[in-house]
């Protein structure tokens, strides 16, 4: 097999030499190619590595002597992981890599993640980390598309159970090299948020609408980390123009639920992606389905979406709180805004008659975000539901003169 990609291999090689290099081993046996990372401080790897620690704190702007003068074992690792990051993302654009594994205990896994999310949407990325899918990991921090494989027995040295572990990553990684389809750049991308099509309709509708005019179309699960892709997606300026119509996450993040971090609804305006907007399921905060609420949660209406997931409906004044933050997000964007508002309801459950109609709270979002929402942002009031037609016909009509004045770019 030929030796056609090329990964990206870090971790703290002076207490860790023999893992890393066997990682190193399973991937070359396999036709792969290796570059090697060093994120040590104190110590030194058996060999040589590709990229030493002192390239490492280097890239990042400071040196390994900065990294133990600070006497702080958080500050060195800091320093390691700014310029881990950096170096990464510098040899993944060189062409020089295809992909990365980091390998770590805590400190590690702490670098790890700066290390992912600084590599974009659709470079392989794994972490092979002791502390694998635990909720030590804030979700804001993960890469949208990173993959974990839990070290499973190799906190000190080799042996048949981690080797399990660290061979079905090394196997992992060069094999999504090797396999991934790099994102397509032949049509002007839209992006579009949503949740399932029992709750919300439009996309059925406007994604068909949308190729037909030679656009591509991708739709975002907007539950914490599909939100955090779309972010992601954004802030490179990927998006033609983005239909950013679930935005329930800004209340999660605002309320303590499933949070797409705090840059949700900005990151399209500070790229100057033209957006049109609508606040579908602004009025439910998506928590863990199998915890118990927080106090101040616990005696609100909710609906138990599944056995994962459990949405809890907001009263009126944070209803209002969540239209605040709305506007305060769109008021920073540098591009074109539309804000659509669907006065009928904003989800499938929020029509009248419906579990979780609130004609009071939704009276309460629209006064505040007809309130809030700065000049800047062209606002659409609809006397209609989020899934009825004349939704779609308000997207497609500022669409389409979006294109027609040059707005949204077309190649």
């Amino acid at each position: 097999m030929s030796q056609d990609k090329t990964i990206l291999v870090v971790g703290t090689y002076d207490t860790k030499d023999d893992e890393l290099n066997y990682m190193c081993e399973c991937i070359r046996g396999q036709g792969g190619n290796v570059l090697s990372m060093d994120i040590s401080v104190l110590g030194d790897p058996s060999e040589p590595t590709d990229y030493s620690k002192h390239d490492v704190a280097e890239e990042g702007g400071s040196s390994i002597q900065a990294a133990i003068d600070s006497g702080d074992e958080n500050t060195a690792m800091q320093i390691m992981a700014r310029g881990g990051a950096t170096l990464a993302l510098r040899l993944y654009r060189e062409g020089k890599v295809h992909g990365v594994v980091v390998l770590g205990g805590t400190m590690g896994t702490d670098v790890a993640l700066d290390i992912c999310q600084a590599l974009p949407l659709g470079v392989p990325k794994y972490v092979v980390s002791t502390v694998s899918f635990s909720h030590l990991l804030p979700p804001e921090r993960l890469a949208a598309d990173i993959q974990m494989i839990l070290w499973a027995g190799g906190l000190y040295g080799l042996n048949s159970v981690c080797k399990s572990s660290l061979s079905q990553a090394a196997g992992a990684v060069l094999g999504a090299a090797r396999a991934v389809e790099a994102p397509s750049r032949d049509k002007p991308l839209i992006g579009m948020t949503s949740f399932g099509k029992t709750i919300l309709h439009y996309m059925v509708t406007l994604k068909p609408a949308l190729e037909a005019r030679g656009f591509e179309v991708a739709v975002f699960h907007a539950t914490g980390m599909g939100g955090r892709a779309f972010e992601s997606l954004a802030s490179e300026g990927a998006f033609a123009c983005v239909m950013d119509f679930a935005t329930q996450e800004v209340g999660n993040h605002l309320m303590g639920g499933l949070s797409a971090g705090a840059d949700r609804l900005t990151n399209a305006g500070a790229s100057a992606t033209p957006q049109i907007v609508a606040p579908a399921c602004y009025d439910l905060v998506d928590m863990v389905g199998w915890k118990p609420l927080p106090d101040r949660m616990s005696h609100k209406p909710a609906h138990d979406h599944n056995r994962l997931l459990k949405s809890v409906v907001l009263d009126a004044e944070e209803r209002r709180e969540v239209a605040r933050t709305h506007a305060e997000k769109l008021a920073t964007a540098k591009g074109k805004s539309v804000f659509i508002m669907p006065k009928g309801g904003c989800n499938e459950w929020d029509r009248p008659g419906a579990d979780l109609h609130d004609a009071e709270g939704l009276a309460a979002f629209v006064d505040e975000i007809e309130a809030t929402l700065p000049e800047t942002v062209t606002y659409i009031p609809l006397e209609a539901h989020i899934n009825d037609a004349v939704f779609c016909d308000t997207v497609l009509e500022v669409f389409d003169g979006w294109v027609a004045d040059g707005t949204i770019k077309t190649a």
